[in-house]
């Protein structure tokens, strides 16, 4: 598996999902019609995802899987695990809203590539002998 691909795109995402929750938690909550939450927790949260991107980023060059940078492959298995299977439960409790759904289906995706990246482990492709 090409995980700089894996990599980068998962920095992407995570990138723009950090900068939107760092700069517009009001905005955000308003949208979700939550009056309960501080934008503070949104904005701690962006940095959560920020600081994840940023990891990824600089690590996508780097050998992910198997013995190879395990933390940075646990981190990000451990990271999509739990926050989909967070997100399939509320979306079960709540009638499924689309907006959910689709975080739900994104996350999934990312820990099912994390977790083959993590247990399989790179494939060191060798040239024959000549």
């Amino acid at each position: 598996m090409n995980t700089k691909i894996l990599m980068a795109v998962s920095a992407v995402l995570m990138g723009i999902a950090g900068i939107i929750l760092s700069f517009f938690p009001e905005e955000i909550l308003g949208y979700m019609a939550i009056e309960s939450m501080q934008p503070v927790l949104l904005q701690l949260l962006g940095a959560l995802y920020l600081s994840f991107a940023i990891l990824n980023w600089m690590a996508k060059a780097n050998l992910i899987g198997g013995i190879y940078s395990k933390p940075v492959a646990l981190g990000n298995f451990s990271h999509f695990a739990i926050g989909g299977l967070s997100l399939a439960k509320a979306d079960f409790s709540s009638g499924f809203p689309a907006y959910t759904l689709a975080t739900t289906i994104i996350y999934l995706l990312f820990a099912v590539l994390f977790g083959y990246v993590l247990f399989v482990g790179p494939s060191f492709k060798t040239k024959a002998a000549a």
